[in-house]
């Protein structure tokens, strides 16, 4: 049986959608001191503002990188990383180039694998495979190239592309990096079942828009 306090341990409570405004950055903050989540995940111009407002508590601040595409320059993602940093981010979320994976080029992924690791230093990053989009193999390619790297955690998905995390993909990437990296579930977490199927298969980490009616329904249960 899982119990309230290890569930909320695992939850970035995550608001990434291009209409949120200040008001609604607060509110989910609020929403995470309140139920003592892990932490709260937002984009890179909400950061300064999240980290003022949970500054009096144990929630951590995450951000995105290359979000949601993950086709933006290197370079860029360095500065989006490490400014996110600067601004009070705990850990920072990116995403991977997909397109260099697929062209047969894993040494552009791997050389931007260890420059962001060099940006954030000991803070944690977490590279966001967009499983959707690939193969199993290309999933085991990504997974071992993170653990190279020095990533600390490897993440499903963005929760805009085709569909979001599914338990066997969270288990194939789990089989691969553990235990030297963990695994963040993210995209279409909607409910309790979907949840707990994501730990069970070796999920640390949640990230879902749904916290509320999620935890709601373990305490019902």
């Amino acid at each position: 049986m899982v119990l309230i306090q290890d569930l909320t341990a695992c939850i970035e409570h995550t608001l990434l959608k291009q209409e949120a405004d200040e008001s609604a950055i607060e509110k989910i903050c609020e929403e995470a001191i309140a139920n003592d989540f892990f932490g709260v995940c937002v984009n890179s111009c909400w950061v300064s503002f999240a980290a003022y407002l949970v500054k009096q508590s144990t929630v951590k601040v995450i951000s995105t990188a290359g979000f949601p595409l993950g086709a933006a320059s290197t370079r860029s993602k360095c500065s989006e990383t490490e400014q996110a940093f600067t601004d009070g981010a705990q850990e920072v979320d990116f995403v991977m180039n997909i397109g260099w994976l697929k062209s047969g080029q894993p040494q552009k992924v791997m050389h931007e694998f260890r420059q962001l690791v060099k940006v954030a230093s000991l803070s944690p990053l977490k590279v966001i495979l967009e499983t959707s989009l690939l193969t199993q193999a290309e999933i085991k390619q990504a997974s071992l190239m993170a653990v190279e790297a020095g990533i600390a955690f490897v993440k499903t998905s963005t929760g805009y592309s085709q569909m979001g995390a599914n338990p066997a993909d969270v288990q194939l990437i789990s089989s691969i990096v553990s235990p030297h990296a963990g695994v963040k579930a993210s995209g279409g977490i909607r409910n309790l079942s979907s949840a707990l199927a994501m730990l069970d298969a070796g999920a640390e980490r949640l990230g879902t828009s749904n916290s509320l009616s999620i935890l709601a329904e373990l305490k019902k249960n």
